[in-house]
């Protein structure tokens, strides 16, 4: 079950995790940004510090190279979220149509440079998409947000066995994805 208010309390949180996720621009890659009020929300603070510190001892080329080498160059640490349970599979585009209108009907609408599952992209739907108080986005909510939980769990196992920076910002966004989502009365996302 998913806290909607909470979920909806924290949009800026996800969008700027969006941001730090996208290709580094030096503007979000950086200590003012990382620890700025909108992460004064955010229940992952240890992480974002523990990014930054990894981060802040290399040079704005190196960031970029490791950004690229890590989500552009290797299968396993991709940041298309369907990729990991259907690799290219028929069902991975009926996913990606299923994530196209479901940003459609909550009012964003996406380049279609960029696949529907790439995370940057579902990040900033939670943060801008018109979904809040709107009936239909139960289940819609729940799809989006398990897809995110799913590939997010793969990403990070192999984010953590190379001991990539990047492994913090998920887990990170797993930890807020963690208090949005409750089952049972009890908090729930591994």
């Amino acid at each position: 079950m998913i806290d909607y208010a909470l979920l909806n309390e924290k949009r800026a949180v996800f969008g700027a995790l969006s941001a730090i996720l996208s290709y580094p621009e030096k503007r979000f890659i950086n200590d003012k940004f990382l620890f700025s009020e909108v992460f004064q929300k955010a229940d992952s603070g240890k992480l974002l510090h523990a990014f930054w510190e990894e981060m802040s001892a290399l040079t704005f080329g190196e960031i970029t190279e490791t950004y690229v080498d890590t989500f552009d160059f290797n299968k396993k640490t991709t940041l298309y979220m369907t990729f990991y349970k259907f690799e290219d599979a028929r069902e991975r585009g009926q996913m990606l149509a299923k994530l196209k209108v479901l940003y459609e009907m909550f009012g964003l609408l996406p380049d279609d440079a960029e696949l529907t599952d790439y995370l940057p992209l579902m990040l900033e739907f939670i943060d801008a998409g018109d979904w809040y108080m709107d009936e239909r986005a139960s289940d819609s909510i729940e799809l989006l947000i398990g897809v995110i939980e799913d590939g997010s769990y793969h990403l990070l196992q192999e984010l953590e066995k190379a001991g990539n920076p990047y492994r913090y910002i998920i887990e990170a966004l797993r930890q807020e994805m963690r208090v949005c989502v409750k089952q049972g009365g009890q908090q729930h996302v591994e």
